[in-house]
């Protein structure tokens, strides 16, 4: 165990290639650190990703079992519904997808597809402490109920079917190449059997040793991709007004889970609104509540501090919310890195779109960041203290912009503390893991 310790050498690494396990660790890691070195002014606490989103989706599944008689009514499946459960809902999408192209539908197996859905909602939210945590974790398995379960948005292509079954130890995981690994994770996540065993309930608990696929929403990916594709030199994008009744049945046609394919007959503007929609609409703001008085507070920082804050603050957000900031921060870079007029190889000129980080950041910011939303009479009381946050909060996304690469990397001293806590509780698991730095590293 030394030995393999002492052979290898920590590099940054992007925050999505770390386990599930070590992202786990990392959010108790930062928390630890935040507590230590930095004086917010504040109280910290963690996101909650769980207990409170699981009584919530417990309502809305048992009023889902109620209205099932009523064929009118749909639950929406992307807005206005935690990020956790658009996540859930676009995954049981793709699997529904996949079985589709594999097998000709039956009636009978998708007359109670929101059972599926409800089935899956409910696996996805449970979220295992770490003392539920072993050695034993070491090995990983799946069911062969769910060979037909997609990879990922990144890694469309399937495994070798005879890759999909049966069990896989730790130790074999390493033949395989990240697409597999990754539909690895997509089985180990997927839909649990109906009337799984006591064991079954256990092993669906733990955190895994690969890293989880990306988890940004549907919408949120089709959205950004649009822009990027058609509308970067659109001028005043996110600022131009749209058609409301074609948002709406955009949005409409998201939350029915239709697959909605946005190409150019889109108009760029109608999904600029579509996304901005989506995000002012989540419950908890991607951010999260309990995170907002740091994030503002960071501003009262000197610059190198508010980096090293805000990248431990984002250590602690869920990875839902964490994918799919960095998918958000890495395309509003890319539109404000289009904001000026610019000259092609040709020497004509190209109009820019006008949206600098600043003026990105005070359209997004708000919809990140905020407590709640508030009744008008709130509104009316501290006004003043209210336009001081409200700067505070463009500051923090433009900084967010301008720095999204950096945010999102784990420095080695912080990925060695990650490693010497897992050490304590799950020696066998630090093997394998470094192991794995150890093959995707480069030779010394």
């Amino acid at each position: 165990n030394q030995q393999s310790r002492r052979s290898v050498r920590l590099m940054p690494v992007a925050i999505q290639s770390l386990s599930e396990l070590e992202r786990a660790r990392l959010q108790e890691v930062a928390f630890t650190r935040l507590h230590q070195d930095y004086d917010l002014g504040c109280q910290i606490t963690m996101p909650k990703d769980g207990q409170k989103r699981k009584k919530s989706l417990r309502r809305k599944l048992d009023s889902l079992a109620k209205e099932k008689s009523k064929d009118k009514e749909f639950i929406p499946q992307a807005f206005s519904i935690p990020l956790s459960q658009v996540i859930a809902n676009d995954r049981a999408h793709r699997q529904r997808q996949d079985s589709f192209r594999q097998d000709p539908p039956q009636r009978e197996e998708h007359k109670d597809s929101s059972d599926l859905v409800s089935s899956i909602l409910q696996f996805a939210t449970k979220r295992p402490s770490n003392k539920e945590l072993s050695s034993s974790n070491s090995s990983l398995s799946s069911t062969s109920e769910t060979a037909n379960e997609s990879t990922s948005p990144n890694t469309p292509e399937a495994a070798p079917r005879a890759r999909r079954r049966g069990g896989m130890s730790v130790d074999s995981i390493t033949d395989l190449d990240d697409n597999q690994s990754r539909l690895l994770e997509a089985l180990q996540l997927s839909l649990p059997a109906e009337t799984p065993s006591k064991k079954e309930k256990h092993r669906d608990k733990r955190l895994s040793l690969n890293p989880i696929y990306r988890q940004v929403p549907r919408v949120v990916d089709s959205c950004c991709q649009h822009i990027e594709k058609y509308g970067l030199h659109t001028v005043g994008i996110f600022r131009v007004g749209s058609s409301k009744k074609r948002v709406r049945q955009l949005r409409e046609e998201f939350d029915r889970g239709i697959d909605v394919q946005l190409d150019e007959e889109y108009s760029v503007h109608d999904v600029a609104a579509l996304l901005k929609e989506f995000l002012r609409d989540l419950p908890d703001p991607l951010l999260t509540k309990e995170l907002y008085t740091a994030f503002i507070n960071t501003t009262l920082l000197d610059s190198y501090e508010q980096q090293s804050v805000a990248q431990l603050l984002i250590y602690l957000l869920p990875a839902c919310n964490s994918d799919t900031l960095h998918r958000l921060l890495e395309f509003l870079s890319t539109v404000a890195d289009h904001a000026h007029d610019q000259q092609d190889k040709d020497g004509q000129e190209i109009t820019g779109n006008k949206m600098t980080a600043l003026n990105l950041a005070t359209i997004f910011g708000p919809n990140l960041l905020h407590k709640q939303k508030s009744t008008d009479k709130e509104f009316t009381v501290q006004s003043s203290a209210r336009a001081e946050e409200s700067t505070a909060v463009i500051a923090v996304l433009e900084k967010m912009i301008a720095s999204y690469q950096a945010l999102f990397m784990v420095p080695p001293d912080l990925q060695n503390e990650v490693l010497m806590s897992l050490l304590e509780t799950d020696p066998d698991v630090v093997d394998y893991l470094l192991r794995r730095k150890a093959s995707q590293s480069p030779s010394p």
